[in-house]
């Protein structure tokens, strides 16, 4: 299996997924842990998280696969989102409640 068969994969199982410096728990860089902290607060519980740092194939053909050249990189019902800054964004206008909402079936 490629690695963009992978980050497919991953995107594809499961409805919110984060590819993140880090993990949810000890995020390991500023961008990442903002990210998380929205997504909590916008009531995403169990979303997917990939380490990127613990995968040097998918941190390299990650931006190649989305079109995206920075991390975190959220992915919504397999599509995009954005990185932090839209995360943030969204978070702030309250979109971002909805679409986890919209995703998790709440």
């Amino acid at each position: 299996m490629s690695v963009i068969e992978r980050i497919q994969g991953e995107v594809q199982s499961h409805p919110i997924v984060l590819f993140m410096k880090g993990t949810p728990q000890f995020p390991m860089c500023g961008f990442s842990s903002r990210t998380v902290q929205a997504l909590k607060a916008a009531g995403a519980k169990g979303f997917h998280s990939v380490n990127v740092l613990e995968d040097p194939e998918i941190r390299a053909s990650l931006p190649r696969f989305s079109n995206w050249p920075t991390f975190p990189q959220l992915f919504i019902n397999g599509e995009l989102i954005g990185g932090c800054d839209i995360t943030l964004e969204l978070h702030d206008s309250g979109e971002l409640a909805r679409m986890v909402a919209d995703a998790q079936g709440d």
